[in-house]
């Protein structure tokens, strides 16, 4: 096995790849937009009320998981459309338990969000 020597214009074309990866999910998928309005009314909370390191690295850790989750279940479902453009059970099911990630991300979010950010308000 041959090794590929350092290349820092490679590596910069690694990031060129991923920033094109937001670039389409943001324009092909709803929900990037959803959690992207989610992810500034969240930042802009932050902003305004004094939280400790601590609480903010739970939100920050929060908001990334939940966009790792969306980001790997479009990723999951258009691999399955290519795989099996037509209705498939098996499909149906691999698409369901990746939106079914989203959604406990997205739940556990909240929750931490509300664990932080309510005694604040009381």
């Amino acid at each position: 096995m041959q090794t590929q020597k350092f290349s820092l214009r490679q590596r910069a074309k690694s990031f060129q790849y991923a920033f094109e990866g937001f670039r389409q999910f943001f324009l092909r998928d709803h929900n990037a937009i959803i959690h992207a309005i989610a992810t500034i009314v969240v930042i802009v909370m932050c902003c305004f009320i004094k939280l400790s390191s601590t609480e903010l690295l739970f939100i920050a850790i929060a908001i990334g998981l939940v966009w790792m989750a969306e980001l790997f279940n479009t990723a999951i479902e258009k691999l399955c459309d290519v795989v099996c453009p037509q209705k498939n059970p098996a499909i149906k099911f691999i698409k369901d338990l990746s939106s079914a990630a989203v959604l406990v991300t997205s739940v556990t979010s909240v929750v931490i969000g509300c664990i932080i950010f309510i005694p604040k308000f009381l």
